[in-house]
């Protein structure tokens, strides 16, 4: 018996050590590309670098046209997708009563969620550039990437609301609130810090996404600010990805390009930092 113990202690030992070598391995993965990022990229951070646009093919000047069209294209895809989702996670765990209708979008959602984004890509193109005649724009590209984003928001929302207990809802039904109003100020408060959290995990995805855009909304080389929703824009996605494949001078550009990477990460850093202190003051 003791021998037994004695075997199941070293087990668990064991497997406790193998864990924290996993995580620990993961986070010394996630800081050495880090640290590498911004050791080659901070010597080319200054203030022309981030306010100025390019210039000379791309090989000087900065990436601000960049920076405000992937703010564009993020806080338009998520004006789309975040309301559709949230509303789609309701009607699926408040308001759904048939359960095979329910599976049946649960696993077209989660289908969609595998697609490859260059897939959203081409059906962007398809349907909002040329079809809708939006042509390549901050609109077209918004959409695409809300299209994107819309299944991990989905299915967030949906096990938010399923981890409020009922008693939530029958209380405040037994208290003569109807249905709506349940959802409205007792349900949804209760559950949206996690909604947050598909919100978060969006924002981090479609801010990097190069596919989607590429056939929708990205330029080339547009050294100056849109002044609507039906222009192109620069985003720091794609233009990473010009200036490290195809740009005019791939030595002179490769510092930029690091650059771009370190700036590209310390927006989607403070991007989820903010949603992170909103889900922190929702919880209060």
């Amino acid at each position: 018996m003791k021998s037994n113990n004695i075997h199941k202690k070293v087990s668990q030992n064991v497997m406790f050590w193998i864990f924290r070598i996993m995580s620990f391995s993961v986070v010394a993965i996630l800081f050495w590309i880090i640290g590498f990022i911004v050791y080659r990229g901070i010597g080319v951070i200054n203030w022309e670098f981030l306010t100025a646009a390019p210039e000379e093919g791309m090989t000087k000047g900065g990436i601000f046209p960049a920076i405000v069209g992937t703010f564009y294209l993020v806080i338009g895809s998520m004006l789309v997708a975040f309301p559709i989702g949230v509303m789609s996670g309701i009607y699926m765990n408040e308001y759904a009563t048939n359960k095979h209708i329910v599976r049946v979008i649960r696993i077209m959602t989660n289908n969609l969620g595998g697609i490859p984004s260059i897939v959203f890509g081409l059906f962007g193109m398809s349907l909002f550039v040329n079809k809708l005649g939006f042509g390549d724009s901050i609109l077209a590209g918004s959409l695409t990437l809300g299209l994107l984003a819309l299944p991990l928001i989905i299915r967030i929302t949906e096990e938010a609301l399923k981890a409020i207990p009922d008693s939530y809802r029958h209380g405040s039904l037994a208290l003569g609130a109807t249905k709506l109003q349940t959802i409205g100020r007792v349900v949804l408060p209760a559950a949206f810090p996690n909604i947050m959290t598909g919100l978060i995990l969006s924002i981090g995805r479609v801010s990097g996404e190069t596919a989607p855009i590429l056939f929708t909304a990205a330029a080339y080389f547009l050294p100056k600010l849109p002044s609507s929703i039906y222009d192109q824009v620069m985003a720091l996605p794609y233009h990473l990805y010009v200036i490290a494949t195809s740009g005019t001078d791939l030595e002179a550009t490769r510092p930029m390009a690091y650059g771009t990477a370190l700036v590209l990460i310390v927006i989607v850093l403070i991007m989820n930092l903010l949603a992170n202190y909103l889900r922190k003051k929702f919880t209060k």
